[in-house]
């Protein structure tokens, strides 16, 4: 029996998980904003009534070791799913490309290969103010939208089985 999934609204209410165990991971460059991603990704699941003991948090270097940080964290068996969090902002040279290719391409395979969701919260934009304006400013905290995503991936594994 199929069980159909619905969109979220943005009105309705996020469905409860049981057991919710997340681990997030965040970039310590770029601090400034993926500390404010990491505020964002914890305060949206206290909103949505977890107690802060359903969330580990972790900090690696750079947005690249996400990719590391989260499969080590998929290996512990502990977690129904891993949100990372990382910044990258365009610069003069072609840094910028081969970062944002690594971290994409590695979340895209532990998500195709694995059976826990990554959810990708990294912001690649083309300036500072590009991602404060994600980071809790104008544009809203993608931080707390990965944490959202979260709780549907999870809901979405509880549905299908």
């Amino acid at each position: 029996m199929a069980t159909e999934l619905r969109t979220n609204d943005g009105n309705a209410p996020l469905p409860k998980i049981n057991q919710l165990k997340v681990a997030i991971v965040a970039a310590e460059w770029n601090s400034k904003i993926t500390d404010a991603l990491l505020q964002g990704a914890v305060n949206k699941l206290l909103d949505e009534g977890y107690p802060a003991s359903c969330a580990d948090t972790y900090r690696v270097p750079g947005t690249v070791e996400l990719t590391y940080a989260a499969a080590r964290l998929i290996g512990t068996g502990r977690y129904g799913a891993v949100i990372v969090l990382g910044c990258v902002i365009r610069g003069d040279t072609s840094h910028f490309d081969y970062v944002c290719q690594s971290v994409t391409e590695g979340v895209t395979t532990l998500n195709a290969t694995g059976n826990v969701p990554v959810i990708f919260g990294v912001l690649t934009t083309d300036n500072e103010q590009q991602a404060l304006d994600r980071a809790g400013g104008r544009l809203g905290n993608k931080g707390a939208e990965a944490a959202e995503c979260a709780i549907k991936m999870l809901h979405f594994i509880e549905t299908c089985g």
